[in-house]
């Protein structure tokens, strides 16, 4: 097997390969495999999530989006982020540009290191859900933003055992087989929030998640907790701009604003696969 070039990049802390695929070297039955043992950390690449750039009929670009544990998944906001900076870097697309996910089409604009994301309109909030509530929580809302999210208010952030009740969430037999993620949310002003997120797929609290912050935002903004646009404040330090406008019960023109960072360029070797 020849070396894969690749290159890793980091979206306000969610780090991800990157692999342009457009010429199918790499075979969809291979990819599920390849990203599991290159997102192994400390033995591989190690990262949250592989990136596969692929050709697409009606798009600049397509993608295939993989979580750490092999799954493919509709959607990722601060993966589509980087992929946007990618393809332009690249000159597979231009600054303004559309590609191709399973959630539908992504118009992605890129002004050097900050990139806006304009995400599929997302579903209706789902306020007080049925579920039992934990030692912390104050409310508990659902909403699917290209992926599931339950959004859960707390009373301290920064103390809450955030990997040990979002598993519990994560594996909860409501959201069954497919599982969700869980955001864990406090209000810090009219248009700010600090969010911390549990993510399937990787199976632990990550540092942060483009689609739990739209959730979060979003479902803070049916409370009335905030108004947008709203600044989201990730577990990784860095902050997420959730622009969206609201009507009722739904939501339109939802773009994640962010910064993003290229780490390096390598080429996986076949040994760490």
């Amino acid at each position: 097997m020849e070396p894969i070039e690749f290159w890793k990049m980091s979206g306000s802390g969610n780090d991800f390969i990157l692999i342009d695929n457009r010429d199918g070297r790499i075979r969809e039955e291979e990819m599920g495999q390849l990203v599991e043992r290159a997102c192994r950390r400390r033995v591989s690449v190690g990262a949250d999530g592989v990136i596969f750039v692929v050709e697409s009929a009606k798009y600049d670009f397509g993608w295939r989006f993989f979580n750490a544990d092999g799954g493919e998944v509709e959607m990722c906001g601060n993966g589509g982020r980087c992929v946007a900076r990618f393809a332009l870097l690249k000159e597979i697309a231009g600054p303004r540009m559309t590609f191709e996910t399973l959630a539908g089409p992504v118009s992605a604009e890129v002004n050097g290191r900050v990139v806006k994301i304009l995400m599929p309109d997302p579903g209706t909030a789902s306020v007080d859900i049925d579920l039992e509530f934990q030692a912390g929580w104050k409310t508990c809302d659902f909403i699917h933003t290209g992926v599931p999210h339950v959004v859960v208010g707390v009373e301290d952030i920064t103390n809450h055992p955030v990997r040990e009740q979002g598993r519990a969430v994560r594996y909860h037999s409501r959201f069954a087989p497919e599982g969700t993620n869980a955001n864990f949310i406090t209000r810090t002003g009219p248009n700010g929030l600090s969010v911390r997120t549990y993510e399937r797929g990787v199976e632990d609290e990550t540092l942060a998640c483009g689609t739990g912050a739209i959730a979060s935002a979003l479902v803070a903004s049916v409370r009335g907790m905030v108004t947008p646009p709203v600044t989201v404040k990730t577990k990784g330090g860095e902050e997420l701009i959730i622009h969206f406008k609201r009507k009722r019960d739904s939501f339109e023109e939802v773009w994640l604003e962010g910064n993003t960072a290229i780490v390096y360029e390598g080429r996986l070797n076949h040994e760490t696969l």
